[in-house]
């Protein structure tokens, strides 16, 4: 069976994910989303960049949040699979590290088995949830069957609320996730931001609405209270090039990668 039967990919529409997939030299885009991948390049031509820099750092916290003993990980709006994953990442630490991936993309589900290739000793599963029902992607099947939310779990957020604008609940939402999760656990984000280039990025928020696509770049001090409650880890709140950067990362200027990240601990 062809992976895409009974799927509704809307081919005819662009799609964030399959843009981004695009951006970082993939092959699961079609003829929509690269020519509004196009559009978005001719304005920024950093987004390759952007993309390679916040992949970058997916691994880099990972690593560093599996080797501070945490091996648990819920990762929402996954995004069409590229290797490594992040179970990849954390099981390459730790075997017995479970990870539970969230999205509710067509795109993703038809990729779904490349996400579930565990190591013998751990875990993955993917549920399909919306961000914005946060009470129900919780209560999924195989997310409670997969974590244990009475001990730390890292909820990763990467590259994905400056598509979930105020109007549609976004602190509501993460506040809600950060409730549900124990002490120890550890929230992980990136952001776009509209500080470091803020006229292209300005002209980027048109040309996703044209593809049915909300956004919300947010400001430093507004990505910040996203952590609020929880204990920011250094170097705190940087552009994804500069948390913990390692020495064969893709050299990215801080212009260039447009997002903010941040890890926080809860106490």
């Amino acid at each position: 069976m062809n992976r895409y039967d009974g799927v509704d990919l809307r081919l005819n529409v662009p799609h964030s994910a399959r843009m981004y997939d695009y951006y970082l030299g993939g092959f699961t885009n079609f003829a929509a989303d690269r020519e509004a991948a196009g559009q978005a390049l001719a304005i920024a031509p950093w987004l390759r960049a952007a993309a390679r820099a916040n992949r970058a750092f997916v691994h880099r916290s990972t690593r560093a949040l599996a080797l501070a003993g945490i091996d648990q990980f819920l990762d929402i709006g996954t995004g069409i699979p590229t290797s490594p994953n992040l179970h990849e990442t954390a099981q390459g630490v730790n075997p017995r590290a479970r990870v539970v991936y969230a999205d509710n993309d067509p795109i993703v589900l038809s990729h779904a088995q490349a996400l579930l290739a565990s190591t013998p000793e751990g875990r993955t599963a993917y549920v399909e949830a919306d961000v914005t029902d946060p009470t129900g992607l919780l209560a999924a099947p195989g997310l409670r069957e997969t974590l244990d939310l009475a001990r730390p779990v890292a909820l990763s957020l990467n590259a994905l609320f400056h598509f979930v604008p105020d109007a549609h609940g976004a602190r509501e939402v993460v506040e809600h996730l950060k409730s549900a999760l124990a002490p120890g656990s550890a929230l992980v984000m990136t952001h776009v931001s509209p500080e470091f280039a803020p006229e292209e990025v300005a002209r980027l928020i048109h040309i996703y609405a044209a593809a049915g696509t909300a956004t919300q770049p947010r400001t430093r001090a507004e990505f910040t209270r996203f952590f609020n409650g929880w204990t920011l880890i250094a170097p705190t709140i940087v552009p994804t090039p500069r948390w913990r950067p390692a020495p064969d990362d893709p050299a990215v200027t801080d212009t260039e990668a447009a997002c903010y990240s941040g890890v926080a601990l809860k106490p």
